[in-house]
């Protein structure tokens, strides 16, 4: 006999777990190469610290909506632009492996993505940032509390900008508006009316 899960139990959030100890590059591509079979688990690695963190359908349906959104102001804009998704960012050199929600070539590929995008539902700090700066990645934006925050790299350093600057006349308030709309065909019938009157 079938029974139905709980709410609670079918609609897990994120869940974020540290790896206690140390660990160097070798022993982390080992942890890596054991949790490739398990599905709905993701890794990253920073100064030797090892974390572990499971995605939510929350945060992955605000993921989804945000790049809907960003692929339909691309298209009508006329930006050029390669979306990448989560691949993998890694250099054992630079002492760290992650893997962004989001994140795009604006124009042309380079060496790293222009701009990456971090849902953080349950989890998420300036950590995230530093991993980021070593990959000299220009711009970050961050989804939290409903909100979102944008980063752009100034010499060696995050700081916090009121808009971005690959993206300076899209319309952020409208984005989120747009995103945490309970339906998707009005969310982009709104946004892209938003736009066009741009």
């Amino acid at each position: 006999m079938i029974t139905q899960l709980p709410e609670k139990t079918r609609e897990l959030e994120d869940q974020r777990f540290i790896l206690p100890g140390y660990y160097n590059w070798e022993q982390f591509k080992a942890i890596e190469a054991l949790m490739d079979e398990v599905d709905g688990v993701r890794l990253s690695y920073l100064d030797g610290c090892v974390e572990f963190m499971t995605v939510g359908e929350n945060h992955e349906t605000i993921k989804s909506v945000l790049a809907i959104l960003l692929a339909l102001y691309f298209f009508e804009k006329g930006i050029e632009f390669i979306p990448v998704g989560s691949a993998t960012r890694e250099d054992e050199n630079k002492g760290a492996s992650f893997e962004p929600d989001e994140s795009y070539y604006i124009g042309e590929r380079k060496e790293h993505p222009d701009l990456a995008i971090e849902v953080a539902i349950t989890s998420g700090d300036s950590r995230k940032l530093e991993r980021y700066r070593r990959f000299r990645i220009p711009e970050v934006w961050f989804w939290k509390n409903n909100q979102l925050s944008v980063y752009r790299l100034t010499e060696d350093n995050y700081e916090q900008v009121s808009r971005s600057e690959f993206l300076p006349e899209l319309d952020l308030e409208l984005l989120v508006r747009c995103v945490l709309m309970p339906s998707r065909l009005e969310a982009r019938r709104e946004f892209l009316n938003g736009i066009r009157k741009q």
